[in-house]
């Protein structure tokens, strides 16, 4: 095993919060040394940022973990795809490449829990702004109604290019409107800090190219180390301080600090490989413990999907034409080769998202039942109760799908806010083993309450005149209209919509089921912090990659005002 030299940071995992906490300490006026640890490759190919294929990308071993639930409990103990990224990226590279940020009152709930106003709304959408270059343009006919997103709302010059597709499918705009003949509400920007309402989606890519965390590793000083295929085993501890990383090869050494960021998957992982973690786990795997941290592990929650499928009418959308014609699919790959353009850029790679209340969910005995504090943030006016999301390639996702449906029309339901905590647990004492995920789906009353809501308010949608006037057929969706129903769909069809989160949990310095403060330090170990999506003690209303970034970038700062690197 080679012993390699000192860095002042040393930063496990290059997803988007890794990638970002090391760019900006990277870029820090005093020119720290950084290293960033990578346990996949550096996913350089460009043909992997095809942005109308960034919904199959997930499929390619070699940038997945290829992670699985534990039997499910409440879905027919159903083990369920719990897909992680990896190599340089992240989860970033295998995303569906939705960008949304949520909920100002999350944010605000985040800097409540914490008591930090670091995570307030106000300090994060500057945080958002200065991370991203929007690209608000939209085709030519496209109504301010359907996407009018203000300057001051957007970033123009950061490192991650996000934006609209430069062309949208024909039936994007009459979907729109079908929204709103039904009796939903539109939402100019989705991204403003109210995401109330269907808006047209704004996804990570941009001019046909999917935008990944790696891109903020472009034009960085050398004092910033990427090493790949270097996947972290354990901490190197002296007592109760962190000094470095061991990988399968080699030692790496910080004189300052270890920030593990790699993920609410991976970082209890290392932790526990550690000594660090519940001592009834390490002690039946035989691992020292160095530190006995019941918590670590707990708290996991996730959002989660299920499908409405359709056929829509001859003529309504051009999907069957393009996805049922190889040759043309081939030639649009030499023209996104060639120039970047053609349908490649167009196909899959825009939509519709929506953010909703369920009307009533208040009065209901299972809201009710929820604690105080609780409730008092699900009736925030940002916070929705559930999500929407159109143009799926659906065909790609669902097994067994009719060769003769490509035109299909899809919306994805999601409930949000689920009241469940899952866990990860220890299953073996070899590090490169993962962890066990049981994340508890449907495992709460208010769950399978909002569950059944929001699967009944987008029935609405699709059977409503203007929606349904251009389908003919049901491909997927529930038997009936009873709760009973409804709650079976979703326990056979229940999908992750991989936002893992709250594993490492932050908290306030006096909270017994914190792991870190708002510092990010990890208490009771010395030179140690986590920043990820592990630590975040709020389930955000949104596709969480937009949460990691700023999780990155907030710990960047914090660590940058610490040592006077600025």
């Amino acid at each position: 095993m080679t012993v390699q030299k000192k860095y002042d940071f040393i930063i496990v995992g290059a997803g988007p919060a890794g990638c970002a906490l090391a760019r900006n300490l990277a870029l820090a006026r005093q020119k720290p040394s950084v290293l960033l640890l990578e346990a996949g490759g550096d996913n350089a190919d460009r043909e992997l940022r095809v942005d109308g294929k960034r919904w199959i990308t997930y499929m390619k071993e070699e940038m997945n973990w290829g992670y699985k639930t534990s039997p499910q409990e409440h879905c027919g103990d159903r083990e369920v795809d719990y897909s992680r990224g990896k190599g340089l990226g992240g989860s970033s590279a295998i995303n569906f490449g939705v960008y949304t940020v949520g909920a100002r009152d999350d944010y605000d709930e985040w800097a409540r829990l914490t008591g930090d106003d670091s995570f307030a709304w106000s300090k994060m959408q500057g945080r958002f702004k200065r991370l991203e270059s929007f690209h608000g343009e939209t085709p030519d006919g496209i109504e301010k109604k359907h996407a009018n997103p203000k300057p001051e709302d957007h970033g123009t010059d950061g490192p991650l290019h996000v934006g609209f597709a430069k062309q949208w499918e024909k039936d994007i705009v009459p979907m729109l409107d079908a929204v709103a003949e039904a009796g939903f509400p539109l939402n100019p920007d989705h991204n403003s800090g109210n995401p109330i309402g269907m808006a047209a989606m704004i996804n990570s890519c941009y001019n046909g190219l999917r935008s990944t965390a790696s891109d903020l590793l472009t034009g960085v000083p050398d004092n910033l180390t990427v090493l790949t295929v270097s996947p972290a085993r354990r901490l190197l501890l002296e007592g109760d301080r962190a000094v470095g990383v061991e990988t399968r090869d080699n030692k790496y050494w910080a004189s300052k600090e270890v920030i593990l960021s790699a993920g609410a998957l991976n970082s209890p992982k290392i932790l526990m490989h550690s000594g660090i973690g519940p001592s009834d786990q390490l002690t039946k795997h035989n691992i020292s413990v160095v530190k006995d941290v019941p918590i670590i592990g707990q708290g996991l929650r996730d959002h989660m999907f299920c499908p409405l499928v359709y056929v829509a009418k001859d003529g309504h959308t051009d999907r069957a034409e393009f996805y049922g014609n190889q040759a043309a699919m081939d030639e649009a790959l030499a023209q996104w080769k060639a120039d970047g353009t053609g349908p490649w850029t167009k196909f899959a790679c825009g939509g519709c998202i929506g953010y909703f209340k369920i009307p009533g969910l208040a009065e209901t005995k299972e809201f009710q039942a929820l604690p105080p504090a609780e409730k008092a943030y699900l009736e925030k006016e940002t916070v929705p109760h559930y999500e929407l999301i159109t143009h799926c390639p659906i065909h790609w996702l669902m097994p067994n799908f009719p060769s003769d449906s490509l035109n299909a029309s899809s919306v994805l339901v999601f409930y949000a806010n689920a009241q469940a905590r899952g866990e990860v647990t220890l299953q073996s004492s070899d590090p490169d083993a993962p962890l066990q995920f049981d994340p508890k789906f449907l495992g709460t009353e208010f769950d399978r309450r909002v569950a059944i809501g929001s699967l009944r308010e987008a029935l609405k949608l699709v059977r409503h005149e203007s929606y349904a006037k251009d389908t003919k057929a049901m491909l997927a969706g529930p038997s009936g209209d009873s709760d009973e129903e409804l709650l079976a769909y979703w326990r056979q069809t229940i999908s992750s919509s991989w936002h893992m989160t709250g594993t490492v949990k932050m908290g306030k310095k006096e909270d017994e089921d914190a792991a870190v403060d708002s510092d990010f330090r990890f208490k009771g170990i010395e030179g140690l912090r986590v920043a990820d999506m592990s630590v975040v003690p709020v389930l955000a209303s949104c596709h969480v990659q937009s949460v990691a970034y700023v999780t990155g970038i907030t710990c960047a700062e914090k660590l940058i005002a610490q040592y006077g690197l600025a």
